[in-house]
Order: C-alpha cells, then sequence, then structure tokens
C-alpha cells in the first residue's frame, strides 16, 4: 500500500521523526539533497561522466536549504554552480541557514532577480524556490525570474536545452491539488522524499513533474502509522487479488443483472455485460425491453437474455435473489420508464453500479438521490459530476481558475459523503472515495498513461467491470479501485487504437500477467 500525501501531512510526519528523537531537521535536510543528486545521475548518466555547469535557483524555506546541499554536493563532484536565492537571508529557517552558509564557503549566492549568466549555458537548472508548502498564487514578477532561468519549453533536443529538476514539486504547483498557481515550472523529473504527494498524481501535476521519483529520506520507520489517521490517507491504486478460489463454481461467483436501453442503444449495456463476464462474474444477464430483445439476442452468447419491458417487470425479475449486483445507466435512455427502473433498481437495496443516463436521472430527481445507499457505486465523469453535485463542482472549477486549494481529492470525498456511497469521479486522474473517508487515486499518468481510452464505450466497460467484481464479493471501495486498474491494464496491453469492444477481452492477458507479478 502506498500512500500519497498532502502537505500538511508531510509536515507532520517529518514533524513526528523530529520530535521522536529518530532525526534532526538538518540530517533530513541533507538526505534529502543527495536523494536529489542521487536521482539526477540514475536518470541521466552522462551528467556523472564528466564536470558540468549547473544553476540552483533557491527559495525562502526548507526547499531552499535542500537546494543548498544539491549545490555543494554538485561542487563536491566538480561542477561548476551558479546558486541564485529569492528571499532574506535573514529570515531562511534555521536549517535552511545552516546549509546557506555551508554553500557560502564554496560559492557566492546572487538574488533571484537579477541576470547573470546565460541560463541557456547551463546542463542543469535545478528548481528549489518552493516546494510542498506552497498555498498560495505567486506573484507574477516572481514567477517571471523562474521562468527566466529555464528552458522554453519547446526546445526539446539537449544540445539547446538544459535538464530541469525540481525538488518535491515544481514552483507554482500546489502538492495538494496538482494545479499550477497560476504558473509552474515545467520540469523534466521531480524528486520527491518518503512518499509522493497528491500533486504528482492529480489536476495538471503530471504535466508539470516530468517524471517523479522518490527519495528515501530514512522516514520509514516511522511512515503515517500514528501520524496519519486512516480515513484521512488517500492510497495510490493497485490490484487486489482477482484469483478465483479453485473450489469455487459459476454460483459462488455472482449474477450480475445489466439493464438495456431499448432497440438500436443496446450497445452500450452490452459492453458492460461483457466487461462484467470477463472480469469473472459467474453469470451475467442483459435485461432488455421486448423491442430489443432480437437485436440483443443477435450479439451474444455467454451473456443470458431477459426481457424487461417495465419497473413493474423488473420488480418481479429481482424476486431472484441470486441477482446480487445490478449495472444500470449505459445506454439507458432519459425518458420517464428509464428513471422508474432507476427508482426500481435502488429500492431493491443491492450493490449497484450506477452510470451514464442513471447519474441524470439521480441528478434530475431528489428522490433518487436519497435512495442511494451504501451498496452503490457512482461513476461520473467531469460533466455528470458537476449535475449530480452543483456546489462541489463549482469549487472545484473555481480551484481550476483561481489558485484556490481545493482538490478533486476533497471533492470526492464529500461527494461520497453527501450520498452515502461510493463515487468514482473519471479522468486520467481518477479519485475513488467511499462514503467514511476512505480514498484511493487510480491516476493513468506517467509510464501507466493510456490517452487511446479516451474512445466511445470505454466507460461503460469500466462500469461492467465494476460490476462483475461486485458480484464477485468485492466491496464496493475495492471493485470500483480494482476495477479502475484493470481498465486502464487492458487499455495498455492492447496499446493505441484499442476500442471499448477490445477491453475485456484483454483482462485475460492482464489476469495472466498479474500471476507472474
Amino acid at each position: 500500500m502506498s500512500e500519497l500525501l498532502t502537505s500538511a501531512q508531510m509536515r507532520a510526519v517529518e514533524m513526528a521523526a523530529i520530535e521522536s528523537g529518530a532525526v534532526t531537521g538538518l540530517e533530513l535536510m541533507e538526505r534529502a539533497g543527495r536523494g536529489v543528486v542521487e536521482a539526477i545521475f540514475a536518470a541521466w548518466p552522462e551528467l556523472g561522466q564528466t564536470a558540468q555547469r549547473a544553476v540552483v535557483l533557491c527559495g525562502p524555506g526548507n526547499n531552499g536549504g535542500d537546494g543548498f546541499v544539491v549545490a555543494r554536493l554538485l561542487k563536491e563532484w566538480g561542477w561548476e554552480v551558479e546558486v541564485r536565492l529569492h528571499g532574506d537571508v535573514e529570515k531562511l529557517p534555521p536549517d535552511a541557514r545552516a546549509n546557506y552558509e555551508r554553500w557560502c564557503a564554496m560559492g557566492a549566492v546572487a538574488p533571484l532577480t537579477s541576470k547573470g549568466k546565460d541560463p541557456m549555458a547551463a546542463d542543469l537548472v535545478v528548481d528549489a524556490v518552493f516546494g510542498t508548502g506552497l498555498g498560495r498564487a505567486l506573484a507574477d514578477d516572481l514567477m517571471a525570474s523562474i521562468l527566466g532561468f529555464l528552458p522554453f519549453a519547446d526546445l526539446k533536443a539537449k544540445d539547446v536545452r538544459p535538464y530541469v529538476v525540481a525538488i518535491d514539486m515544481p514552483s507554482g504547483l500546489s502538492s495538494d491539488t496538482g494545479l499550477p498557481m497560476p504558473a509552474a515550472v515545467d520540469a523534466d523529473l521531480t524528486v520527491s522524499f518518503h512518499r509522493e504527494k497528491l500533486g504528482h498524481r492529480i489536476g495538471l501535476g503530471p504535466a508539470f513533474c516530468g517524471r517523479v521519483v522518490v527519495a528515501d529520506i530514512g522516514l520509514e520507520a516511522k511512515g503515517v502509522d500514528g501520524v496519519v489517521p486512516l480515513r484521512q490517507r488517500v492510497i495510490l491504486a493497485s490490484p487486489l487479488d482477482v484469483r478465483k478460489h479453485s473450489a469455487g463454481h459459476k454460483f459462488s461467483h455472482g449474477h450480475a443483472l445489466v439493464l438495456s436501453g431499448g432497440a438500436g442503444r443496446t450497445g452500450a449495456a452490452r459492453l458492460a455485460a461483457r466487461g462484467a463476464l470477463r472480469v469473472g462474474a459467474g453469470l451475467v444477464t442483459l435485461g432488455v425491453p421486448g423491442e430489443a430483445m432480437a437485436e440483443v439476442a443477435a450479439q451474444i452468447t455467454a451473456v443470458m437474455l431477459r426481457e424487461v419491458v417495465d419497473a413493474a417487470a423488473l420488480g418481479g425479475l429481482l424476486q431472484d435473489a441470486r441477482l446480487n449486483v445490478l449495472c444500470i445507466g449505459p445506454g439507458l435512455g432519459l425518458g420517464q420508464a428509464a428513471g422508474a427502473l432507476v427508482a426500481e433498481v435502488l429500492a431493491a437495496g443491492r450493490r449497484t453500479v450506477l452510470d451514464a443516463d442513471a447519474l441524470t436521472h439521480i441528478a434530475r430527481a431528489p428522490a433518487l438521490m436519497e435512495a442511494l445507499h451504501g451498496g452503490c457505486v457512482l461513476t461520473p465523469h467531469g460533466g455528470e459530476f458537476a449535475r449530480l453535485f452543483p456546489d462541489i463542482a463549482q469549487r472545484l472549477d473555481a480551484a481550476e481558475t483561481g489558485g484556490a486549494t481545493y482538490s478533486k481529492v476533497e471533492a470526492t470525498r464529500e461527494a461520497a459523503h453527501r450520498v452515502g456511497c461510493t463515487v468514482l469521479f473519471k479522468g486520467a486522474d481518477t479519485v475513488i472515495a467511499a462514503p467514511d473517508g476512505q480514498c484511493v487515486v487510480h491516476a493513468a499518468v506517467y509510464e501507466r498513461a493510456a490517452p487511446w481510452l479516451a474512445t466511445a464505450g470505454a466507460g461503460d466497460v469500466l462500469a461492467g467491470i465494476i460490476a462483475g467484481l461486485l458480484a464477485r464479493g468485492f466491496d464496493p471501495l475495492q471493485a470500483a479501485q480494482t476495477g479502475a486498474w484493470l481498465h486502464v491494464e487492458a487499455a495498455r496491453a492492447f496499446g493505441p487504437g484499442v476500442i471499448a469492444e477490445d477491453l475485456p477481452e484483454m483482462l485475460p492477458k492482464v489476469f495472466r500477467d498479474l500471476a507472474t507479478l
């Protein structure tokens, strides 16, 4: 289990370690600086072969102190190092001031705002101006000064462009929201300490961080246990054990009912049903209006078919208690009869995935919102989330445009608490929250990026995968996070050009690969 920390949580972990006597702040700063240098040489081995030139930009806090350590270590390696400082030396924190003085015994410090050597002559620029503690928008002139030392973003060739390394977070990027405030350093490599921060995985963070390396600074013994309460933690998603027990049979792995729209609108439900079957549900049935029965029957084999003409017919079908999971929304339609089906599903009180059109019905009808229960999983994309939770979405939009510190994690947690069920807020930075505050981030970024998932029907397959896992006995949060992980892995296994129909068919390969890990 890997946690993503907020800036406050990281400070609490560090302070707990310092107050316990296990380590001093100065020792942590030294370890951080060494971790940055090691990460630089690991990322670009050629920089460790001969003396190079670095520009190190230091800020007024402990992030700047880390920068002074990096400057000293590179100087000891034989590099030519230029150091720039933003802020008043007299106001530096004690540990940062100590490392400033150690550097001053080796080289000069110039103000960040003044012009010096052409930064394009450097092989490396180290951004140590602001780290995780930034909670306000930076002044335009300060950001301009920082960016003035950096290469132009469109200069990608190394012969005209130095590498840019950010310590902990690129300056100007909120470590809690992953949003620039209002601009941020565009780094090639970001070196974090102890754990990744939320901003490395959500919002626009991955676009600014380049790639992220986590350096061990000796806090593992303390970790987050006893410092960050369980319900306040954010976990980075990973797959749970999806193997089936050898003694099981199809009825022991659940029976999912996926409800479809009418003729010409059955494709989405069929995709969901296929996802549920491939992920291991023992049985999957499609509930289909009479006029669409022939259309669906011609398209399915292992998936079963039942006629569901209206809410009353659905109620009769649900007398079968073996139908332990329901999935409704993909291709459902927005008419009154479809809304009645949503109401009947919620009244059944069973584990349920609500996606697409079902979410629109819930957003329109307060009674349906009130009928949600702890067994439900909502899977909105951004537009659907805004319809369901307009006030929360407004706060999130304000953060994205105005530099406020309200994150997608906070928004999803608030939404889940309000409706009393699990909410999976889709995106490259998918956030999943349970009503008790448990939260998981599944970010399809860096090495797990899958931009080709932006294709029609992919979300329907995800709804079906989650339903299939629920049918197998996973709880809603487990099903949602594992489903999101498997969904992306299926897309990555296929590669560019994937369409929704391909995703369920890649799950067997994903399962085989998991078995070898």
